[in-house]
């Protein structure tokens, strides 16, 4: 463990990036497209309402106060990853 919170915050992020550039080399090399999705607000905004619920990192279960949409959180927010991931390349919805 890093004792000084920069330093391991710096080798946090050259991890990331160093995994990111894997992700999109084997992509290439098996023909798959990889694109990069920011993570920022994928657990909070509803995947199927559209509205920003806002819960603690605690919180295992997003329910959205607007429409009753209730699901585990992070398959949620692999919901919400799936969708940005499409919309760049022309797909709309999940289920395209």
């Amino acid at each position: 463990m890093v004792k000084n919170r920069h330093l391991s915050k710096s080798i946090a992020d050259a991890l990331w990036t160093q995994f990111c550039s894997w992700v999109e080399y084997f992509g290439k090399v098996f023909g798959f497209v990889t694109v990069p999705v920011p993570p920022h607000d994928t657990s909070q905004n509803c995947s199927n309402f559209g509205d920003v619920v806002k819960k603690s990192l605690s919180s295992r279960t997003h329910t959205c106060y607007h429409c009753g949409h209730t699901q585990d959180r992070d398959g949620h927010a692999a919901r919400n990853f799936l969708e940005k991931a499409l919309s760049p390349v022309g797909y709309i919805g999940i289920n395209a």
